[in-house]
C-alpha cells in the first residue's frame, strides 16, 4: 500500500505546486489574447480590401454597369475621304506675286506631297473674277475683292491628292491671317485679310468647277511622279 501511494505522491505533487499551474494559465491566456488581437488585424485587413478589388459586391450592386464607350474622333475640316484622290485650285495672288512668296507658296505644297497637274501665270480679266467670286456678289466688299484680283498677274495651279482639298484650307490657314495659325500660309505671311496672299477651293465641287473656269482644255497634265510610292501605300 505505501507503494502504491508513492507510486500516486507526483500527482499530488504537480497539484501541489500552485506557481507552475499559475504560470501554465497565464501562458495560455496570453497566447489565447495574442492569437485575438492577430485575428481582428486580419479581419480589418480583409475589410478593407474589396476597395481594391474589381467584384467589389457594394460598387458592383449599388451602381449600374457602364456600356464599353469608344471614342469617335470627327475632324470638321477633314471632309473628304482620305482614300479619296481630288484635284483643288489654288491661286497666288497679285500682293503674293509681287512680294516674291511664288516659289514659297509652290514648296509648301510640293513638300506636303501633292502633285501639281496645272500651272501658269497671267493677269486676271474683270469677267473671269467677277465668275470666280459670283457667290460674293451682295457683299459689301465685292467690287474692292473684284479691283484687288485684277490688279496684278496671279499664278494659277491645280492639285491633285488624297484629301488635297481639305488638307489646302489647313495649310493656307483662316481668311483673316491674324486669327490664322503660324505654320499656315496666311499665319505665316499675311496680315490683312484684304491682303491674304493665296486663295484655295473650299470643297471637291468648287475645286473641279475653278479648275475648270482658270484652264482651258490641254493645260491639266496629267502624269505620275516618281516618288509616288513613297507617298501612299
Amino acid at each position: 500500500m505505501e507503494a502504491m501511494s508513492g507510486l500516486s505522491s507526483p500527482c499530488n505533487c504537480i497539484s501541489s505546486l500552485p506557481h507552475s499551474s499559475s504560470t501554465t494559465t497565464r501562458h495560455q491566456n496570453l497566447l489565447f489574447r495574442r492569437n485575438n488581437h492577430h485575428q481582428q488585424k486580419l479581419a480589418a485587413f480583409h475589410s478593407q480590401s474589396h476597395l481594391f478589388s474589381t467584384k467589389c459586391p457594394l460598387i458592383s450592386h449599388s451602381l449600374p454597369r457602364k456600356k464599353s464607350f469608344k471614342p469617335h474622333i470627327f475632324l470638321p475640316h477633314l471632309v473628304a475621304s482620305m482614300e479619296q484622290v481630288e484635284e483643288t485650285y489654288i491661286m497666288i495672288k497679285p500682293d503674293g506675286v509681287q512680294r516674291g512668296l511664288v516659289g514659297e507658296i509652290i514648296s509648301r505644297f510640293e513638300k506636303k506631297g501633292f502633285k501639281l497637274i496645272g500651272l501658269k501665270m497671267y493677269p486676271c480679266p474683270k469677267e473671269l473674277a467677277e465668275e470666280h467670286y459670283k457667290d460674293l456678289k451682295a457683299k459689301s466688299f465685292y467690287q474692292k475683292l473684284i479691283e484687288y484680283l485684277t490688279s496684278g498677274p496671279v499664278v494659277c495651279m491645280a492639285w491633285e491628292g488624297v484629301g488635297v482639298v481639305a488638307s489646302s484650307r489647313k495649310l493656307i490657314g483662316a481668311t483673316d491671317p491674324l486669327q490664322a495659325e503660324p505654320g499656315t500660309i496666311r499665319g505665316d505671311l499675311a496680315v490683312q485679310t484684304g491682303r491674304n496672299v493665296v486663295h484655295g477651293s473650299d470643297s471637291p465641287d468648287n475645286g473641279k468647277r475653278e479648275i475648270g473656269l482658270w484652264f482651258k482644255e490641254g493645260e491639266i497634265c496629267q502624269w505620275t511622279p516618281a516618288q509616288a510610292p513613297w507617298l501612299r501605300e
